[in-house]
């Protein structure tokens, strides 16, 4: 499953600038392959974040994950073509730390905890019963 859409894209991009970045023939239309290159590109880099933490593919896409893979799939178009932007660039470099502090731990993803700690309801309780102890100062006295 795709982090992203070929129209997640679309409404980063002006049509213009994906003909430029895709359109290596010049015949003045975007090509999809490209841009879908893109995209699967962006996906395996998260997925090599990913990987460490949580077992892929993902069920579900975290909304952030979408804004990250179109920041990462726009910035693989402007490599294949040109310098990208600093702006974009910038974008890119904010993505791969987000995933770096996600395959670190610091970050959750939200898609439930993969380092096996367990859930509230799961989590072991605290019980005020404690049995008498075995060993203690009075009982120890003679020894």
């Amino acid at each position: 499953m795709a982090y992203c859409l070929s129209a997640d894209i679309r409404d980063q991009l002006d049509e213009a600038v994906l003909v430029q970045l895709t359109d290596d023939e010049d015949a003045g239309i975007v090509v999809e392959s490209r841009v879908d290159k893109a995209i699967a590109d962006a996906d395996g880099e998260i997925d090599g974040y990913l990987g460490s933490r949580y077992g892929l593919p993902l069920g579900q896409v975290p909304p952030i994950l979408r804004k990250i893979a179109v920041d990462i799939a726009i910035y693989n178009l402007f490599s294949r073509r040109m310098g990208a932007p600093e702006a974009r660039a910038e974008r890119y470099k904010a993505a791969v730390r987000f995933l770096e502090q996600v395959a670190k731990g610091s970050i959750s993803l939200g898609l439930g905890d993969p380092d096996g700690t367990p859930k509230p309801a799961e989590a072991p309780r605290l019980s005020g019963d404690n049995p008498e102890r075995l060993f203690s100062r009075d009982g120890m006295k003679d020894f």
